[in-house]
């Protein structure tokens, strides 16, 4: 068994987590809570697919529609949260980051990946959150002028281990990723 007291492995295994995610569609670490303050001051948290995970770049992607109220609030504030919970591992990671809104040519090689059948999920109308007059009142056109990549800078990262005896740390960005124990 691993060193508990080892913050360097703490931190190996949380981007292995991560890179899981990105790379195995079945990985609990695939879909991730992603929180932004909405235009109003408001939290909003909804759940989306981790698309990238660059430990070397200490950043993380997802994908979204350009419409949707989480790129109107990025505008406003580009800071979000990611919750990701790994219940096998008995892992929180709380990601804080910078987010960076990637439209037009800049997520031309993104866009090339997205599968056909998947991309639907950009283009909706009406917008998103636009009520409609029944149920299935919307279509879902494949619109690659409304395909957008949020490229998360992490700023910083807090795992909680959660076991008979419970681990935390934290690590910033501002540190180097050297990282310290708290108090869980």
């Amino acid at each position: 068994m691993s060193d508990p007291n080892d913050l360097g492995a703490f931190l190996d295994a949380a981007w292995q987590h991560l890179e899981s995610g990105v790379a195995h569609s079945a990985s609990p670490a695939r879909f991730v809570t992603f929180a932004t303050v909405g235009q109003n001051g408001v939290p909003q948290a909804r759940t989306v697919a981790l698309r990238g995970a660059d430990r070397a770049a200490a950043s993380v992607e997802v994908h979204t529609d350009v419409e949707t109220d989480k790129v109107a609030a990025l505008r406003q504030m580009p800071m979000a949260a990611l919750h990701i919970w790994l219940p096998e591992a008995n892992l929180q990671i709380r990601l804080t980051t910078r987010v960076t809104v990637l439209t037009g040519s800049q997520v031309d090689e993104a866009w090339a990946k997205v599968p056909t059948g998947s991309r639907v999920s950009y283009g909706t109308k009406p917008t998103p959150g636009t009520p409609i007059a029944d149920v299935y009142a919307y279509e879902k056109p494949a619109e690659r002028s409304r395909f957008a990549v949020l490229k998360c800078e992490l700023t910083q990262m807090d795992l909680v281990h959660l076991d008979a005896r419970h681990r935390r740390a934290l690590f910033e960005a501002r540190d180097g990723w050297k990282g310290t124990w708290v108090a869980p």
